[in-house]
């Protein structure tokens, strides 16, 4: 399994998350082309390599034409550009989870509804191109988990809009609620709304390294200057750790409810929910229930240190009184991405490897249906170029 390590021992933010990912390997060039798939006008992103007290990085800056106008924009208006662009279904299903969360902390701390919530700051285009940009670059590097350290917020005061408010701010420490955080008597705003949004959406941990041997390493500057440490953040790539068979396996739980009374329409947003909070697969099944009652067993899969969050979700969000959680053994096939060259363009291939040899190759289907409605062709025929260009 491809794991994503979030060493922010200096706090973070959206441009620290996406200029380390850029570090690690993360193709700028498409990330523009995909940004531009958004139909945001006004902007480009620069990546530079900068040194942070002794440390090479590299910096992300959002630069934004002075002469395009910025809209104050509301939480429907940037799900309406998500939706609009031609983004991969994780990257969108990610991207629209992080601003839906970010929305529900503004809200709560400014005591109104997530619909009126204004996005003066964190709805500007640099925090757009942040928050999809970061689920593009972790997507394109087929990252399947991400394990986040403890999280320093800094300390002292911050000037905002609102005036001067202590750090972390307001909707930042809403956002932290139940993560750990990392103690830390460094001046500033250590780490922002945005970074918090972003982590504590896709995280599937918090705590040290898992095991895992180490890839790709990518390190990601911000723009203040520290100091009692350098302000920079590392994105630590690579596999979970394989058993002495050479066999990969690991422990998840199996979540599941009976449900009698809860419309389809609430199923479906809890299914949503689920899969936004970082569930490994959520599925139902038509059941009948007592009194002969048609019914439908909801089935969450998901690592252990989710339960909280999966249960937290069930309970508010259905009408059960009770959740069944079992353990569960899970062998899985070692997973790699890997992208090759094909008629069709570039496209991202999975490969699965059990004791070293290889027993299954994917194209990625997102990739391959978008490749096939640009050039008019059939979906099978790009995904059969793809294996074709593997081999």
């Amino acid at each position: 399994m491809r794991i994503a390590y979030v060493d922010c021992f200096s706090g973070a933010s959206g441009d620290m998350i996406l200029a380390s990912a850029i570090a690690a390997g993360a193709d700028v060039e498409r990330l523009r082309r995909d940004l531009a798939g958004l139909g945001v006008p006004g902007f480009r992103i620069e990546a530079t390599r900068v040194c942070k007290q002794g440390f090479a990085a590299t910096q992300l800056d959002v630069v934004v034409d002075p002469a395009v106008e910025k809209p104050h924009r509301h939480l429907k208006h940037i799900l309406q550009i998500i939706q609009g662009g031609a983004l991969p279904e994780q990257v969108r299903r990610r991207a629209e989870a992080i601003f839906k969360r970010l929305a529900e902390a503004e809200a709560k701390v400014h005591g109104t509804t997530v619909e009126k919530v204004h996005f003066h700051e964190v709805g500007a285009i640099d925090s757009i191109v942040d928050i999809v940009g970061a689920c593009l670059v972790l997507d394109q590097l087929g990252v399947e988990q991400v394990h986040v350290s403890p999280i320093p917020t800094g300390s002292g005061t911050i000037a905002c809009s609102h005036g001067r408010m202590p750090v972390p701010a307001p909707a930042t420490v809403e956002l932290l609620k139940g993560v750990p955080l990392a103690a830390c008597d460094e001046i500033g705003e250590l780490t922002t709304p945005t970074g918090a949004a972003i982590l504590t959406t896709l995280a599937h941990a918090y705590g040290p390294m898992p095991a895992m041997t180490v890839g790709q390493i990518g390190v990601g500057a911000g723009r203040r200057e520290g100091q009692t440490r350098p302000n920079i953040l590392r994105l630590i790539l690579g596999e979970s750790a394989e058993t002495p068979g050479g066999e990969e396996a690991d422990e998840i739980l199996v979540l599941e409810t009976n449900l009698d009374d809860v419309t389809a329409e609430t199923i479906g947003y809890v299914c949503e929910r689920l899969l936004a909070a970082g569930a490994m697969d959520v599925f139902t099944s038509p059941i009948t229930m007592k009194k002969n009652r048609p019914a439908t067993l909801l089935t969450v899969l998901a690592s252990s240190d989710l339960r909280s969050v999966v249960e937290n979700i069930l309970f508010s969000e259905t009408t059960t009184f009770g959740v069944r959680v079992h353990p569960v053994r899970r062998s899985k096939l070692s997973r790699s991405i890997t992208t090759v060259e094909t008629e069709f363009g570039p496209i991202p291939v999975k490969v699965g490897r059990r004791s070293g040899r290889v027993v299954r190759v994917s194209p990625e289907y997102e990739d391959c249906r978008a490749a096939a409605e640009r050039l008019g062709r059939s979906l099978m025929e790009v995904m059969e170029a793809a294996r074709r260009a593997w081999k």
